[in-house]
């Protein structure tokens, strides 16, 4: 059964695909591995190792991109989203002529019941999908480890918990921490009629280290990307003002022992 959480966040995901495809999809690229909105690119970080040959599968594909630059490193992938909407997207960057002609597989699920049977994957890779949004992170990390291959790898990226103690304003405004740290009430938003619109869940790095010992992955690396010189794009919340001050994205790196 489909937590509020998922329901919520799906519902918002399919009203505000089209948007943010629109607005991000450029820097993301319709084949790019992008990890996060500093720009580290898997193309240079190589988070992953060789993927040639790999069984791979993201978490949260969005329109897929990165699915597709895994395509073209010669991995074997299938990806998923909880939005019909992002994976219409990922559908018309197909049909419209995907370079290389790499036509992503594409399935619809929800991350805390993954729909692949154990041990099906060698890597597992999920750029800012799926894990800040689900209030059971601890099931999706174990649903990832079942469907990992002993000595498999998992790396995933999320907002740096340390923003969640600052307004998301990429000004001067998000340069003052306004709020506790250690306050784990999730964001939401609620419609008109008051029904639950969008959440978005708060742990901290501590938390996140405990999520994936308690899962039985194994922690291997933690990158937290600083703001490169001449990368002036806004997301959101992420700037360059900000950049220069504080961490705005952790990328664990993990394994199946």
């Amino acid at each position: 059964m489909i937590s509020p959480s998922s329901r919520a966040n799906r519902g918002w995901w399919d009203g505000n695909a089209d948007d943010y495809q629109l607005e991000h999809g450029d820097f993301l690229r319709d084949d790019g591995f992008v990890w996060c909105p500093e720009g580290v690119d898997e193309a240079d970080a190589r988070l992953l190792g060789d993927v040639r040959g790999r069984r791979v599968l993201e978490i949260g594909c969005g329109a897929a991109q990165c699915a597709r630059w895994l395509l073209g490193q010669g991995a074997r992938v299938a990806a998923f989203d909880l939005s019909h909407r992002q994976l219409r997207h990922a559908q018309r960057i197909d049909l419209d002529g995907a370079p290389g002609g790499r036509a992503v597989p594409l399935v619809q699920a929800d991350a805390e019941a993954l729909p692949f049977a154990a041990e099906s994957f060698e890597l597992a890779c999920s750029a800012f999908g799926a894990l800040p949004f689900v209030a059971d992170p601890l099931g999706v990390l174990r649903e990832v480890r079942r469907v990992l291959v002993p000595g498999g790898r998992f790396v995933f990226s999320v907002s740096h918990p340390i923003r969640w103690a600052f307004p998301d304003d990429p000004g001067p405004r998000g340069l003052t921490s306004d709020r506790s740290y250690f306050d784990r009430s999730p964001y939401t938003e609620h419609d008109e009629n008051g029904k639950l619109s969008y959440v978005e869940h708060h742990r901290t790095l501590g938390d996140w280290v405990g999520l994936v010992v308690a899962s039985g992955l194994a922690l291997t690396g933690l990158l937290e990307p600083e703001w490169p010189e001449g990368h002036e794009r806004v997301w959101g919340g992420w700037s360059p003002l900000r950049g220069r001050h504080l961490p705005g994205t952790a990328i664990f790196s993990c394994s199946r022992t």
